[in-house]
């Protein structure tokens, strides 16, 4: 247990020290008017109580993630719960962050426009396409566990299309309303129903944490098959949303619109996705305590999934209560990462075409095609969904922290906070879209009969990284602070 706390500590820590570094860098101002303030529309642009944007912000980001990830990506062993800390310390908390204060001062605009601004309108154009397509993923993969659950726990006649049509609905509703009527009101209960399970599972994680290893026991790869999933780059992307999500920028615009200052920003962006990590490390030590160690957790979960293993380590630990959190938790959680993933692709498609969503007829216009195609989307299996959107997600994250790096070299701040993050989780997910299965090798495989072997793999991933360092380099070498093109943000108006 020694090393749980010392990573627990560290990441409370890394919220009030390196959380605040950000801050200063990007340079906060709480006077500055956030966009709320001037661009009001009593649809997306309204004024919350901090709390409530800060638990919105953490279940938008949390969804499934940083329970079921981490019980299946502790399996990679102690360097899990390494990654946990460091990932969310040093790049997702700074990416989410960074993101969302970029939000802010270009007047809540969402990723693809802040992507456009740094990167050029060619890269802006891919980055609206590929953003739309992951929003409309997580809607549609995110259906599909609790639909499974709802349909276990109810008479026969209502099966799991029912449940799915059911959930469709509220993702409409969500979608449109506006964001203080219905997500306002649910998203706190659920947001404090998922914490309030968190912290009971810490304080029974506390008194049967005997079997906890130490990271000194035994540092090494705990899969049945090492070589097939090696820690770099499989970990890292197995275990996303504990660490960091490109998700996870799409939903900060949605707050940003919501800030009453920018003082608020850290707690929110940063302080949420700390939040997120915390709650990883609790899921993933209780799975191999509860269970006895590692190979004890293999072959529970060789014979069970990550839902049923939630569900017994709550209601072993905390009754039947628990056992009702952890259905709460199960169902709300991946519903609430889908519908706010469907309301962030209505935001992106009209920032795109100009449509302001102040009246429902423009709401609709621009979110009946979304819904269309995810419903569509919704009907191929979820293997196949899940399978593209965990690289999906982290390429998002990769173009992300490049955006950031540009923009803090741009206005002559400390861009290596973020350069640093972006080559390793380039490096991260080229090796993995060349190594998976359900990368490149598959088609690979298919054509040519070979997979593409490991050591290839990472040299691609490394010669990517060198080169968007080179080209990086290079821009900056020619960049000239005092007459940078684009926009002005300290002369912006909203």
């Amino acid at each position: 247990m020694i090393s749980f706390f010392i990573a627990l500590s560290l990441l409370i820590a890394g919220y009030f020290i390196y959380g605040k570094m950000m801050s200063r860098i990007f340079g906060e101002d709480p006077g500055r008017p956030t966009p709320v303030r001037n661009m009001a529309d009593g649809v997306d642009y309204v004024a919350l109580p901090t709390w409530k944007v800060f638990l919105i912000q953490f279940l938008n980001i949390a969804g499934l993630g940083p329970i079921f990830g981490a019980i299946m990506g502790v399996m990679f062993g102690p360097a899990a719960f390494l990654w946990i800390v460091l990932g969310t310390i040093f790049a997702g908390a700074v990416h989410d962050y960074m993101s969302g204060m970029m939000s802010i001062r270009r007047g809540g605009a969402s990723l693809p426009e802040l992507v456009g601004d740094q990167l050029g309108p060619k890269i802006k154009n891919v980055m609206i396409v590929f953003s739309l397509f992951l929003m409309i993923l997580v809607g549609a993969v995110f259906v599909y566990n609790p639909a499974d659950l709802l349909a276990m726990l109810t008479p026969d006649s209502l099966d799991k299309m029912f449940w799915i049509a059911i959930i469709f609905v509220y993702y409409m509703a969500a979608a449109l309303l506006p964001i203080d009527k219905l997500i306002g009101k649910l998203y706190p209960i659920f947001g404090f129903a998922l914490l309030f399970m968190a912290a009971g599972i810490l304080v029974m994680l506390m008194a049967n944490g005997e079997s906890l290893p130490e990271f000194w026991e035994g540092f090494y790869n705990h899969k049945a098959e090492p070589a097939a999933n090696p820690i770099f780059p499989m970990m890292f992307v197995s275990i996303a949303c504990g660490a960091i999500s490109g998700f996870h920028a799409t939903q900060s615009p949605m707050m940003a619109r919501c800030i009453n200052s920018e003082k608020h920003a850290r707690p929110v962006f940063y302080g949420a996705m700390v939040t997120e990590g915390i709650v990883a490390l609790i899921w993933a030590a209780a799975a191999v305590a509860f269970t006895g160690g590692y190979d004890s957790l293999q072959q529970a979960m060789g014979s069970s999934s990550p839902a049923v293993m939630v569900n017994t380590i709550s209601q072993s630990w905390l009754g039947t209560f628990g056992g009702i959190l952890a259905i709460l938790g199960v169902i709300a959680a991946p519903i609430t990462s889908g519908d706010t993933a469907l309301r962030s692709a209505r935001l992106i498609a009209a920032d795109f075409m100009g449509i302001k969503q102040k009246r429902i007829i423009k709401r609709l216009s621009v979110a009946i095609p979304i819904f269309v195609l995810c419903f569509i989307i919704m009907m191929l299996p979820y293997e196949v969904l899940w399978r593209y959107f965990a690289w999906c997600n982290q390429v998002l994250s990769v173009i992300t922290l490049w955006t950031i790096t540009v923009y803090l070299a741009s206005k002559g701040k400390k861009y290596i906070v973020t350069l640093l993050p972006a080559l390793f989780m380039t490096c991260v997910t080229v090796t993995y879209i060349f190594f998976a299965p359900e990368g490149f090798s598959t088609l690979t495989n298919s054509v040519w009969g070979i997979m593409i072997p490991y050591e290839l793999a990472l040299g691609m991933g490394i010669v990517v990284s060198g080169l968007l360092l080179f080209l990086f380099a290079k821009w900056l070498k020619g960049y000239d602070v005092e007459v940078a093109e684009g926009y002005n943000e300290d002369n912006l108006v909203f």
